[in-house]
């Protein structure tokens, strides 16, 4: 007998916190899932940022088992929308599908995501590609549109020997000498225990701080309410293993603390503190970090080493791919208007980025004209 589906949109911020056991559920039946879309994350994030009255989840269950989850809250500016929890502190974005229940489970969810948004448009940012949502994409019957968003960088889960050499043959060298100094220095490596988790935590926030200092910042990472959310949602996905996190000890001190995020696809390091002992004493720190990250995808079957949103130089060294999520905007004819200005304005963005670099280009090129 083929499933009866029903859909049920919560608001209710004490009915998100009961939807835990079902959600890890269906979180692990989803092939897709990042840890971003993990309750414990997702519900410590909504404690921490959410707005009261705001909470749109949408859920679609096979009698009283979750086959869907939509995880959205309601925004009114700048325009009306329907957009994923977890904010710009998310990597990713997406919604959770039951891998085994097919093209029935989507279309019930796409359906309830229609009579949800009313006249809101549904606004997915930050889509890895191959996220569950894109089958939502693909169903829906209304105006919708697909732009680039954040570029991620991404790496073969690999051993760190396989990861050096990749490498060109001089700089390969250069990784081997650096990992022997870590070692010459006595750097040790610990994976913190669940109940541990909480204090290095908050250590890996005042090491980042200190490494930042009289530096530009992410200013979000320095304040309370992310701390509260890191603290309160790591500990239970260190204990689900969703995450996994790394002390590094010099002369019994700790001088660096990791934070790699896992699912069944991929592993991601997604924040760290290092005192700058390290880089005085002739430690490099992506070395370092990159080796225990790659310590963690040996034994998960995971494809992926993933070093998350940001196209940084230092990223470049290790010859990764470029993989840009996506942005996905889904409207009804009445608000198709609303899909337009945002396709807009996310052009006029990229006119204007490219404006900049330009300029930005021109004036080194005039200023090495004139040295």
């Amino acid at each position: 007998m083929k499933p009866t589906f029903t859909t049920e949109l919560v608001t209710d911020e004490e009915a998100f916190a009961a939807l835990a056991p079902a959600w890890g559920r269906l979180y692990q039946r989803c092939a897709s899932a990042t840890p971003f879309q993990s309750h414990a994350w997702l519900h410590s994030w909504w404690l921490s940022y959410g707005r009261r009255g705001r909470l749109r989840l949408l859920l679609v269950r096979d009698g009283g088992e979750l086959a869907a989850a939509a995880p959205l809250m309601a925004v009114r500016r700048p325009l009306p929308a329907l957009v994923p929890l977890g904010g710009a502190i998310s990597d990713y974005g997406d919604v959770l599908v039951d891998d085994d229940q097919g093209e029935r489970a989507v279309a019930a969810l796409t359906e309830g995501l229609a009579a949800a948004a009313r006249t809101a448009l549904i606004d997915f940012r930050e889509v890895r590609p191959g996220g569950a949502v894109e089958q939502v994409y693909e169903r829906w019957h209304g105006p919708r549109r697909r732009v680039n968003d954040s570029v991620c960088l991404e790496l073969p889960a690999v051993p760190m020997d396989e990861l050096v050499a990749r490498l060109p043959s001089a700089k390969a060298q250069r990784v081997r000498a650096k990992l022997r100094k870590l070692t010459a220095l006595g750097v040790e490596r610990q994976v913190v225990c669940p109940d541990e988790v909480d204090s290095a935590l908050r250590r890996l926030l005042e090491l980042h701080q200190l490494q930042w200092q009289g530096r530009k910042v992410t200013g979000e990472h320095l304040r309370a309410r992310f701390c509260e959310h890191l603290v309160r949602s790591v500990g239970p996905m260190v204990r689900s293993g969703d995450a996994v996190v790394t002390e590094f000890r010099l002369d019994d001190d700790v001088v660096a603390v990791d934070l790699t995020l896992l699912s069944r696809r991929l592993a991601g390091g997604y924040l760290y503190g290092a005192h700058p002992q390290l880089r005085e004493r002739k430690a490099d720190v992506a070395v370092m970090l990159l080796d225990a990250c790659a310590e963690h995808t040996r034994n998960g079957g995971r494809a992926v080493l993933s070093l998350l949103r940001g196209n940084e130089p230092y990223k470049h060294h290790w010859r990764p791919e470029p993989v840009v999520n996506q942005r996905l905007l889904l409207a009804r004819r009445r608000t198709a208007p609303l899909l337009s200005a945002v396709v807009c304005d996310v052009a006029a963005r990229r006119r204007g980025k490219e404006l900049l670099l330009r300029l930005e280009q021109r004036r080194e090129r005039d200023g090495g004209g004139r040295s």
